[in-house]
């Protein structure tokens, strides 16, 4: 590889940080440079046709499968490569953001693989998204180890074959980092500076691990997008000189109209396809994001009513499963978000039985692995599969050909038997108010109310808000019925941050950014104009 041209890349408005200049080196943000000029185009035309298809969504109400597609979901020759020897067992993973503390946590906690985070479980301020970098970079040299200045415990990692391995997730295609612009004043998208940091620094690095660049892929709507992160793969591994198909990626089956494309999304990335996931409260989102004019058939009940077995959610994750075995694909199930309490064992074991009985259903039905927040429920997700797969590896030969799922059941969101209540809504205003905060304050992952919450549970929260009111939902409360309106919103948002002053005191209080979340929610909540991503709006008040 020739030495690189100085970066026609500029950062801005942006503080120096402790030894930034090993991950923004000249070579790292040429690289960074191309991967912008060549790809960038692509990407903003792709956003275009999402607003497209969406306009479409709203004069229909309906999807299908696509007619122009039909040959590849025919053609039963094709697989896509085989899993490398690190990414073949996944039985469990752990996700959470790329802290120093996680870092370690997560490669230590027991788990196959660790999902490192630089979506929606971090905030991208440019301390986390460098310093993510930097932590990750530092675990594959063995330079990491913390010690936590309030309790002294010191933490350092076990030996590399007993560590997991790493599958990190760059930002979905539609967020900019604002801190790293082009000649003319564009910002680079967030996807490509997180995988191009990352990849340059680490491609090689991992396959002298024994390893490899693995990565999961979010917010994906169209094989289209699929297509662009396969070319993006493509160039990268020439660019760095490693062999092609190193790099392998896990798609979040996390919008409804990418449920309507897995087959294709794995063929279009079959090279470096290592599976497919099903990412439970961002899919939530977009069926409300998509089916908001839909009418009362489309009204999701409160989000905790929503569980896998509801026969819409049995349709996508029987389908990703049926899928992937096809294919030759793992199959990967939801979260369990559990965080466990310290001081009530009762709660614990209400919650454990759940995440069992959650895993034992998924490691039944063909998962080939599953998510934890926590590396206290490792075990547990580790007992369920472990109890299916035995010494196998994966359950790739269980084909699932009993699943027939045909388009209408993905959206037959009127076939669960629930209805939308006031504490639903008194609990989305709580989750929404209270994640937003700690996410202007620069943390993605987020413990309330014994839940590991992010940016996925902030935006069904906020949705769920917005499509009760426009849909004229009654809720029964006190032994009345109460229509949903904005104005029934700011008195529970007003009502909930009254509670936080007095839980947390003044002074707390007055340090945090709570006025500030509150209103935020409101207006992604109540606003005629619904924003299509929480995090857009938020971003432009994200201080770093």
């Amino acid at each position: 590889m020739s030495a690189p041209a100085p970066s026609p890349l500029a950062i801005v408005d942006a503080e120096p940080l402790p030894r930034q200049e090993e991950v923004l080196t000249d070579a790292a943000l040429a690289f960074v440079a191309e991967l912008h000029r060549l790809f960038t185009p692509r990407r903003d035309e792709l956003l275009a046709r999402r607003a497209e298809r969406r306009a479409e969504i709203a004069r229909t109400s309906t999807l299908d499968f696509l007619p122009e597609t039909a040959a590849i979901r025919a053609d039963d020759s094709w697989k896509v490569a085989p899993a490398p020897a690190a990414l073949n067992d996944r039985r469990v993973e752990i996700t959470g953001p790329t802290d120093r503390k996680m870092t370690i946590n997560a490669l230590n906690s027991g788990a196959r693989v660790w999902l490192a985070d630089f979506e929606d479980a971090s905030a991208p301020t440019w301390e986390n998204v460098v310093t993510g970098q930097l932590n990750l970079i530092d675990a594959y040299t063995r330079n990491i180890d913390f010690t936590d200045p309030k309790s002294g415990k010191s933490y350092a990692l076990k030996a590399n074959d007993e560590l997991a391995t790493v599958v990190m997730r760059p930002r979905g295609w539609h967020l900019n980092e604002r801190h790293l612009v082009d000649a003319d004043g564009r910002p680079v998208p967030g996807a490509l500076v997180d995988f191009g940091l990352y990849f340059f620094h680490n491609a090689q690095r991992l396959l002298d691990l024994g390893k490899g660049p693995y990565f999961y892929l979010p917010k994906t709507e169209s094989h289209l997008e699929a297509r662009l992160w396969n070319d993006v793969f493509v160039f990268a591994q020439d660019y760095v000189g490693i062999p092609q198909g190193t790099v392998r990626a896990t798609v979040l089956i996390e919008t409804i109209t990418a449920a309507y494309e897995m087959e294709e999304i794995l063929y279009e990335l079959r090279d470096h396809a290592a599976g497919l996931n099903a990412g439970r409260w961002d899919y939530l989102f977009s069926i409300v994001k998509n089916f908001r004019d839909g009418g009362q058939k489309f009204v999701l009940p409160d989000r905790n009513a929503v569980t896998m077995t509801a026969p819409f959610m049995r349709a996508y994750t029987e389908l990703l499963v049926r899928t992937c075995h096809k294919r030759g694909a793992h199959a990967i199930g939801g979260m369990a978000a559990f965080i466990p309490s310290r001081r009530d064992e009762e709660v614990n074991k209400v919650a454990f039985e759940k995440v069992k009985a959650d895993k034992d259903r998924e490691a039944n039905d063909g998962f080939d692995g599953s998510w934890v927040a926590h590396p206290d429920l490792v075990p547990i997700a580790m007992a369920s599969f472990d109890a299916v797969l035995g010494d196998k590896p994966n359950q790739k030969d269980r084909l699932r050909e009993d699943v027939s799922v045909a388009a209408g059941d993905l959206i037959a969101i009127d076939s669960l038997d629930a209805r939308p209540t006031y504490d639903g809504l008194v609990n989305a205003v709580q989750v929404g108010i209270r994640y937003i905060e700690a996410w202007l304050r620069g943390l993605g992952a987020v413990a309330i109310f014994n839940l590991m919450e992010d940016a996925a549970t902030a935006e069904i929260s906020r949705s769920q808000i917005w499509q009760w009111i426009n849909a004229g939902v009654e809720f029964e409360h006190d032994g009345k019925s109460v229509k949903a309106t904005p104005e029934l919103a700011r008195e529970v948002a007003a009502e909930e941050l009254a509670h936080i002053r007095a839980e947390i005191g003044e002074e707390a209080f007055a340090a945090g950014h709570w006025q500030q979340a509150h209103d935020l929610l409101l207006e992604v909540a109540l606003d005629e104009n619904y924003a299509d991503f929480l995090t857009l709006p938020a971003y432009e008040q994200l201080a770093g």
